[in-house]
């Protein structure tokens, strides 16, 4: 009897342990396509276009400042939830004055949730615009970086990034994406 109480315990676990990592993955790949298009687009790149799934399934681990972001997101909207939970149940009047809305009403529990929901999301949006900006300053202020085509000639300019099959160049304003795999010398895009 005891032994099969801590197997099915042990279960119970390792299961809610998978969905939590299978939801957090799932968030931090969300976070990492709004960074890497926001990213992008500062160089007027939809990346949509150049990309594949397999570019974004590893997009929150091909830059540390996006790993760092999502993980730092998922822990601050948790800790901001354990926050406002222990403030509602430890001075639940401050708490109904400050959200002009009392906790008592049957539909609150709804309107605490939507607005996490919409606050995380407008910090994502307006991280991840911040995001952008900083990284084409980054960008800008990098050195050169010379490739040789196949037909051996040189290009040169500042590495925007790359994926799968593209590699995205500036030079003097001028914005390249060079494929990688194909026969197809360039294509300028700005």
């Amino acid at each position: 009897m005891r032994e099969g109480l801590i197997k099915d315990t042990y279960e119970l676990i390792i299961k809610e342990i998978q969905t939590v990592i299978t939801a957090s993955y799932i968030i931090a790949v969300g976070i990492g396509m709004l960074f890497n298009y926001q990213k992008y687009s500062e160089f007027d790149i939809n990346i949509f276009n150049y990309s594949d799934v397999f570019d974004f399934l590893i997009a929150p681990f091909s830059d540390f400042y996006i790993l760092f972001f999502a993980t730092a997101s998922i822990l601050f909207v948790s800790i901001l939830i354990k926050l406002d939970t222990l403030w509602k149940n430890k001075w639940p009047k401050s708490y109904a004055k400050a959200n002009f809305v009392p906790d008592n009403k049957s539909w609150y529990k709804t309107y605490r949730i939507v607005l996490f929901i919409i606050s995380f999301f407008l910090y994502l949006y307006l991280s991840a615009d911040y995001y952008g900006k900083y990284t084409k300053n980054k960008i800008s202020n990098q050195n050169n970086i010379s490739i040789k085509l196949a037909d051996n000639e040189i290009k040169s300019g500042k590495l925007i990034g790359k994926t799968k099959d593209v590699l995205f160049l500036l030079n003097n304003g001028n914005v390249y994406a060079i494929p990688i795999t194909s026969l197809v010398k360039e294509i300028k895009i700005k």
